[in-house]
């Protein structure tokens, strides 16, 4: 399946009808699910694989791993109307994917290739994706995780990523590859003032050490 073809299917999947801000429930755009699924499956990483997604959400990462030919796939989330969402969705277009309603650190388990999209701590709870990035390193070998970005070569910038790069090597992983992206938020709660805001976010590519 071309990427094109892949981000014409997911856009189609139903998002939330009221996300909530606390769990920072944006749905990944389309067009940038297929692009890092793309890129997972060149490098080897979907196809006859196991893969989980972690804060799967209404399921479009999980969904587009199934469609590319991934082995099994397991979608995570603390939201049971989500997952319950999710699940419609991957029956709209025949793809084979479990959904688990349960909190990301309680979850335990063993996969080739994990994708994730967590919280990126702007209006929830702050520093989740840590929890994320930990727990993705406890079940995965390879891992693509987006992390907010957006402060071009300042300072600030450079030091997040630098944190996140350190944490992950704490952590037993090591940075392959950064990636940058834009993503795209449309109008969704009361605190946003315009139709649509884009974030330069970072995709990090990481491999399990050992």
């Amino acid at each position: 399946m071309h990427k094109k073809q892949l981000e014409i299917i997911l856009s189609k999947l139903k998002s939330p009808e009221r996300p909530k801000e606390s769990l920072e429930q944006y749905t990944i755009p389309s067009n940038l699910a297929a692009k890092i699924l793309n890129l997972a499956n060149l490098g080897g990483d979907i196809k006859n694989k196991t893969v989980f997604d972690f804060g799967c959400g209404s399921g479009r990462l999980a969904i587009g791993a199934a469609l590319l030919g991934a082995e099994k796939v397991v979608g995570i989330d603390v939201d049971k109307n989500v997952t319950e969402l999710a699940k419609e969705n991957a029956e709209s277009v025949d793809a084979t994917v479990e959904f688990i309603c349960e909190d990301i650190e309680n979850f335990s388990g063993e996969c080739n290739t994990i994708v994730q999209n967590p919280p990126f701590g702007m209006r929830g709870e702050k520093h989740t994706d840590r929890i994320f990035l930990k727990k993705a390193l406890e079940c995965g070998k390879k891992i693509y995780s987006l992390h907010r970005g957006g402060y071009g070569e300042t300072k600030q910038f450079k030091k997040t990523r630098r944190f996140i790069k350190n944490f992950i090597e704490q952590n037993g992983g090591y940075v392959l590859n950064i990636k940058e992206f834009k993503f795209d938020i449309p109008h969704m709660f009361k605190f946003h003032k315009k139709p649509k805001v884009t974030y330069n976010i970072d995709l990090f590519v990481i491999e399990k050490v050992g």
